[in-house]
């Protein structure tokens, strides 16, 4: 007879580099800190590092640019509306950014997962949680012209495949339209430094 064998609990915590512990499974917003979400976000790579260029393009860099296009094409959006641009993938820091084809082979669970981090991310920052439709669309068409930009400048899509993907897009202001055309990923740290700055440029 085989004596048992010892099987350690499962861990559903996430040590973070401030010293919190995230509950995965019950995430609690007095656990959330903006350095790890930018730490975090910087490090991990949107196209599942399928770009260009000497640098992986990060989550962190994208925050930042979603929330540039907000605020080009939504003038009046507040600082609240801005902050929700800015962290409208925050959950990525824990969960990381998985593609779309490979959320939906996942199934609810994992969405139910993402949304009550993201909730708890809200809830931390004074953000309401839903959003109401017209600011949830708003960022939604952003995220959708960002991820435009960077699959045509950087991950190797068509133009004709951008649209495809992407749909029709809108033209977005100078000099902004010139950036997001020539767009190149920046070095961990100066998107880790981007982020914290538009943060703080928005609390």
């Amino acid at each position: 007879m085989t004596a048992p064998t010892h099987k350690p609990p499962l861990r559903a915590w996430q040590r973070m580099l401030s010293g919190r512990r995230l509950d995965l499974l019950n995430p609690s917003p007095a656990d959330i800190e903006i350095e790890d979400i930018a730490h975090g976000l910087a490090r991990v790579a949107r196209w599942n590092g399928q770009t260009l260029g000497k640098h992986a393009f990060s989550v962190a860099q994208h925050a930042v640019l979603v929330d540039d296009i907000v605020a080009a094409l939504e003038p009046v959006a507040g600082p609240t509306h801005r902050l929700a641009a800015l962290l409208h993938d925050a959950a990525e820091y824990v969960v990381g950014d998985l593609i779309s084809p490979f959320k939906a082979a996942i199934g609810l669970d994992y969405k139910a997962f993402e949304d009550r981090l993201l909730e708890a991310i809200h809830v931390r920052f004074s953000i309401p949680y839903p959003l109401p439709e017209s600011v949830r669309a708003g960022i939604k068409k952003a995220d959708r012209i960002a991820a435009f930009h960077e699959a045509t400048c950087l991950a190797g899509f068509s133009l004709n495949e951008g649209r495809e993907f992407f749909g029709p897009q809108v033209a977005l202001p100078e000099p902004l339209s010139s950036r997001v055309q020539q767009l190149e990923a920046i070095a961990v740290e100066c998107a880790q430094n981007a982020f914290i700055e538009r943060y703080k440029s928005l609390v």
